[in-house]
């Protein structure tokens, strides 16, 4: 079970960049606040897709490939997605093309009491730039009127890489000083 919306965000993230996408796109937006508004967020890789067929099983919570984990026999990421958007007031829509990619999108009433907490966005940023896979992972990401963008190819050039522990904590400090700048704009 996942806590945090932003632990949904990271799962399917982690399927777009595992499934041998050469680009990854993260949109994350939050509108409104004081228990009013919205969290969205889509996923769009380039990679494998899905055949009509293969995306009802990848919904089946109790239906796994075998590939990914080859010791379980049930998925529930994307199970866990529409389970939470759905309780919480909001919805969900997956689209998938085999050879040419998948678009998972999901959105949550902020007003409804059985939406999860948002979570460490930051963390959830910096943990989803650090995935191995597709050259690009491209976030943008909106909330009060302003909005930012990352770039994984642009942060690993201007921090050195993204292995080293020094990186790693500049990476860290930028992410949440994106956040703050974020936080203190007031919604009416």
């Amino acid at each position: 079970m996942h806590f945090t919306l932003a632990d949904l965000v990271t799962d399917i993230t982690q399927n777009g960049a595992e499934s041998g996408a050469a680009l990854v796109e993260l949109e994350v937006s939050e509108t409104g606040n004081s228990g009013r508004g919205e969290f969205r967020f889509t996923v769009r890789d380039n990679g494998k897709g899905m055949s009509a067929d293969e995306l009802k099983r990848a919904v089946d919570p109790f239906v796994s490939d075998g590939v990914k984990h080859p010791h379980r026999r049930v998925g529930l990421g994307l199970p866990f997605l529409i389970q939470t958007a759905e309780q919480s007031g909001g919805g969900w829509d997956i689209k998938s093309e085999k050879g040419k990619g998948t678009t998972v999108s999901a959105w949550f009433d902020a007003g409804n009491v059985d939406m999860p907490p948002v979570g460490d966005v930051s963390g959830m940023f910096r943990s989803i730039l650090m995935f191995q896979g597709p050259g690009e992972i491209h976030i943008t990401r909106s909330r009060g009127g302003r909005s930012y963008e990352l770039r994984k190819t642009e942060i690993s050039e201007a921090l050195g890489g993204l292995e080293a522990a020094g990186s790693l904590v500049l990476l860290d400090k930028y992410l949440r000083s994106l956040e703050e700048d974020t936080s203190q704009i007031r919604q009416p």
